[in-house]
């Protein structure tokens, strides 16, 4: 019979997803029937809530209660962004020994990463037994050493049915649409819209990503040569688009604890390239310009259920991992086990120096030209993603002419 060797703490941090909470109900029910853990604790705010020992006790939920919250987007612990200090770190392990936390779960991207890793190495070097275990999720799918990120294939449906819809107003009404799709350094998000496409000259006519260098000389003969070709155009652009010397087309001067710069928030970036097609396009063109912002990461109601199931499991086998004596820390990925055909998983465990405030960006395979994506990067969303809406479309049937 196993021993009880501590309780557990989770906590929430980032950018709030789809599909975050099934990764902090997974955990807690792995928790809960693991008789090596007594308790269940939560951190509200992250690692702002240990600091302040601001913590609830999960191990007292209904489990009908944790049901749904597994199925509401957003962060049920709420979120922070934070990099600890030596001194915090400290503080944090006080707090933690204070109240017997042998295991710590921490839910989030490459900047949680990097704070599981500052927190894991004050740990080691006080000798503090304790088993620390990033859990992934980020929109943004730029965590290394995975094939993909609980969290973004949600998102990646909602871009593509935004997308739709856009391509479907456009069509309506002609003119030019500009939608800004968050992606700092990587393009995986922007790139979903590609899925929008069905039947030829459907949108999104020209695809922006970080990966490649943007000059706006080119960009406005490209939306020019749209024009021509297809009497309207739709455009889907990251946050993230720089110049060949590596400088954003723009940004603010906000920048979070972890040294990320604001982009796309205001939507400046959607201004300014739209003044820009318009200077080419003439100003009678219909131009519009969305920046999606908080909309594309949490909204109700578009979610991938494939993205549900590996969310919730991911957090599950987290614990697993921690039950075992062979790793004593690290962050979950997400291996590709099928084929191209049938689409499987396997969930390992790599060091958090592979995840920490390192980025993946789209490999070369998925980019096509400057301004699209290729066939394998479609291939490797669709399972992610799974069914979107059947567009309905009338066949245009023509009446002959009665009047010359």
């Amino acid at each position: 019979m196993s021993q009880r060797i501590g309780n557990a703490l989770i906590g929430q941090s980032g950018g709030p997803t789809a599909v975050i909470n099934q990764s902090l109900v997974g955990v807690i029910e792995s928790c809960m029937a693991a008789p090596e853990i007594g308790s269940v604790f939560g951190a509200l705010r992250g690692v702002q809530g240990i600091l302040d020992e601001n913590l609830i006790n999960l191990g007292l939920e209904n489990p009908a209660d944790l049901d749904r919250v597994a199925r509401t987007p957003c962060a049920a612990l709420r979120s922070v962004r934070k990099k600890p200090t030596e001194e915090e770190c400290e503080r944090m392990l006080d707090v933690m020994e204070a109240h017997d936390v042998r295991f710590f779960f921490y839910i989030g991207g490459n900047d949680s990463a990097e704070t599981a890793f500052l927190l894991n190495r004050a740990a080691v070097a006080r000798k503090y037994e304790l088993k620390l275990f990033h859990v992934p999720k980020t929109i943004d799918n730029d965590l290394m050493d995975t094939d993909h990120c609980p969290g973004y294939p949600s998102a990646a449906k909602f871009v593509a049915q935004a997308f739709m819809g856009d391509n479907e107003d456009n069509r309506s009404l002609g003119g030019v649409k500009i939608n800004v799709v968050m992606g700092r350094h990587a393009g995986w998000l922007t790139a979903a819209s590609a899925l929008a496409r069905e039947g030829n000259g459907a949108a999104p006519h020209l695809i922006y990503l970080p990966e490649r260098d943007f000059c706006i000389d080119a960009f406005q003969d490209q939306v020019a040569d749209a024009m021509d070709q297809h009497g309207r155009c739709v455009i889907a652009v990251s946050e993230g688009i720089h110049d060949s010397e590596g400088h954003f087309i723009q940004k603010s001067r906000s920048v979070d604890a972890h040294g990320n710069v604001q982009l796309s928030g205001t939507g400046a970036l959607g201004d300014l390239l739209a003044d820009r097609v318009r200077a080419c396009v003439g100003i009678n063109t219909r131009i519009r310009a969305d920046t999606f912002g908080y909309l594309q990461r949490s909204f109700f109601g578009v979610y991938s259920r494939q993205d549900a199931l590996e969310a919730r499991e991911v957090g599950r086998h987290a614990v697993r991992v921690a039950l075992e004596d062979k790793v004593p820390h690290g962050s979950l990925i997400i291996r590709r086990a099928g084929t191209l055909a049938k689409y499987a998983v396997a969930y390992g465990v790599t060091v958090l120096e592979n995840v920490a405030q390192k980025t993946k960006v789209m490999p070369e395979q998925y980019l096509s030209g400057d301004h699209d994506v290729s066939p394998a990067f479609l291939d490797y969303l669709r399972p992610l993603v799974g069914d979107l809406p059947k567009i309905g479309r009338l066949s245009d049937l023509p009446v002959p002419r009665l009047l010359s």
